[in-house]
């Protein structure tokens, strides 16, 4: 049967927990939190506010919450029928309503074995099927079996793809380029502006290079246009069209048009139409990944994920990390009007994290009607944002130390680094004496002014309130499996999240709506003389002919 989610008994600030929290924050709004960590108490407040998960560890005490406060959080969980929700995702329903499909990116990192319905049926035998597949083309590409037309072995791949079929497979190629093949090199082609192709291209040899093109739809403007340019790229430089073949694969559900392109039907990779893009990495969209780390790095990603989505699924809200990361969330995006959340990693090796974040957090639940389609009376996505420390303590930590925001922080520190060579070892202990200092410091607070200028304004400017709250996220090691477990933390997150706020956090209709006036503005831009008057608003129609002017006089 397709999915109906529960009417809720009630608007959800007017649920019985909703209203409780409202009056609790008004107990503890005033208390600060290093009171909390003074006295015989600190260490047991650390051991009640900390678990481990999958390989991680989150040490989310430096949070303005109280047991009392992870109670009641749980019961609006609760209220909010988040357990079941999360099993009908779980079971294959339809809980992606508006498109009437379902969400089952869990099925993509199960092990073999293992079975995922949906309404249709069983949908764990294509899954199971894509990765061995998956697994002969990487390994054929990787021992040097394939080659391009020239005879030569390939050495160059390029991702073609926008928003999910890049920013996931982008991350963990960049995240774990220390797994990478040193002979081979990943690239990235994502906006229709022709700058990264104009910077990637000219390095590369044509014939040692392979393309794999990820379009669910294989119509995608950006994807689509990029696609284009480089096979025009490839014939200008001597390989001819018949063995284009050689050099272009596709990920996408539409076989059609993928060898309509000239791509070979054998070497066009599908996956389900329920494999929504911000989810997808762990599909054939991931393909990128296997062939550049291998099928069994690839692996362990999807075995990371599938050690936090049992525990997601069977742990108990109170000790459940995806589950109190959303409730912590909704504590301060709901209770305290936290318009944003940071995140800052204490690794460059993953400085690709903010913005994966920002597409799965904001993408998904960036909704202001709820699942029956009545506008929500509460707030609901916050601002994702962040940069890799130390940098971004050189850059925005001011303004999270002593602005008038509060903005949540949610650190990831690893604790073994990526390059162990001893020249390196002094540069990580820095790099986490900093983000376990900036944590303390947001917590604690203080004044760096000498006792003359504590009374003056210069004591002032130098006095922190501290009272900020963050999370503390630690991996033992940045490896395949641990980067899969804190990608489906989030995921996980995101849904109970959306959960909780009564919305849909599968679909993304504010992306398509932009779609489709692009595709009236293009012709427009070709032959600006064409332009009614009443086409668009008169702003648009002022930069349609700007610009259409501009682009004639380059013609």
């Amino acid at each position: 049967m397709p999915y109906k989610p529960s009417a809720p008994s009630a608007r959800l600030d007017q649920l019985p927990a909703w209203r409780a929290l409202l009056t609790h924050r008004d107990e503890i709004a005033a208390q600060h939190m290093r009171d909390w960590f003074s006295g015989a108490g600190a260490n047991a407040r650390v051991e009640q506010f900390s678990l481990h998960a999958a390989g991680l560890y989150l040490d989310y005490s430096k949070n303005r919450i109280t047991e009392k406060t992870r109670t009641l959080l749980t019961h609006l969980a609760r209220e909010c029928d988040l357990p079941a929700k999360r099993d009908a995702m779980w079971a294959g329903e339809h809980v992606n309503v508006t498109e009437n499909r379902a969400a089952l990116h869990v099925a993509l990192r199960a092990p073999k074995g293992t079975v995922f319905r949906d309404t249709t049926g069983d949908v764990s035998g294509g899954v199971f099927e894509t990765l061995a597949r998956m697994r002969a083309f990487s390994e054929s590409v990787r021992e040097g079996h394939w080659v391009g037309a020239t005879g030569k072995r390939i050495r160059h791949l390029i991702n073609v793809g926008i928003g999910g079929s890049d920013l996931g497979p982008r991350l963990v190629c960049d995240a774990l380029a220390v797994y990478g093949r040193r002979d081979l090199s990943a690239h990235f082609i994502a906006n229709v502006d022709p700058t990264e192709l104009a910077r990637t291209l000219p390095s590369l040899d044509p014939e040692t290079t392979l393309v794999v093109v990820c379009s669910k739809t294989f119509t995608t403007l950006e994807t689509m246009t990029n696609a284009h340019t480089i096979r025009a790229w490839f014939l200008a430089n001597g390989i001819p069209e018949s063995e284009l073949g050689k050099h272009f694969v596709a990920v996408s559900t539409n076989v059609d048009e993928a060898m309509g392109f000239g791509i070979r039907r054998e070497n066009v990779f599908e996956f389900g139409e329920w494999v929504g893009g911000r989810y997808s990495l762990w599909s054939s969209i991931g393909l990128i990944i296997m062939l550049y780390l291998g099928a069994q790095h690839f692996d362990a990603l999807l075995a990371g994920a599938h050690a936090m989505d049992e525990h997601f699924r069977s742990a108990p809200l109170e000790a459940n990390m995806p589950a109190l990361l959303g409730l912590i969330g909704i504590w301060y995006r709901n209770f305290f009007d936290a318009q944003t959340l940071s995140i800052a990693p204490y690794t460059d090796a993953l400085q690709k994290l903010p913005p994966y974040l920002q597409q799965l957090d904001m993408e998904s639940n960036g909704k202001s009607a709820q699942i029956d389609g009545v506008p929500v009376a509460w707030q609901t996505a916050p601002i994702i944002w962040g940069e890799p420390g130390t940098n971004g303590q050189h850059a925005y930590f001011q303004m999270l130390h002593q602005g008038t925001t509060l903005v949540p922080v949610d650190f990831v520190a690893v604790l073994e680094p990526q390059y162990n060579a001893p020249i390196y070892l002094d540069h990580h202990r820095k790099l986490l004496a900093n983000c376990f200092a900036q944590s303390e410091a947001l917590l604690q607070g203080g004044s760096m002014a000498t006792a003359e200028q504590a009374g003056g304004p210069l004591g002032a400017q130098r006095r922190f309130d501290g009272n900020r709250p963050s999370n503390t996220l630690v991996i033992d090691k940045l490896s395949p499996e641990r980067l899969g477990a804190l990608i489906a933390l989030y995921e996980h997150k995101v849904f109970v999240q959306a959960a909780v706020w009564n919305i849909n956090p599968f679909d993304q209709w504010g992306v398509e709506l932009g779609k489709t006036l692009c595709r009236a503005i293009e012709p427009e831009l070709v032959d600006p003389d064409s332009l009614r008057p009443d086409a668009h608003d008169a702003s648009t129609n002022s930069l349609i002919r700007m610009a259409g002017e501009a682009l004639r006089a380059k013609r």
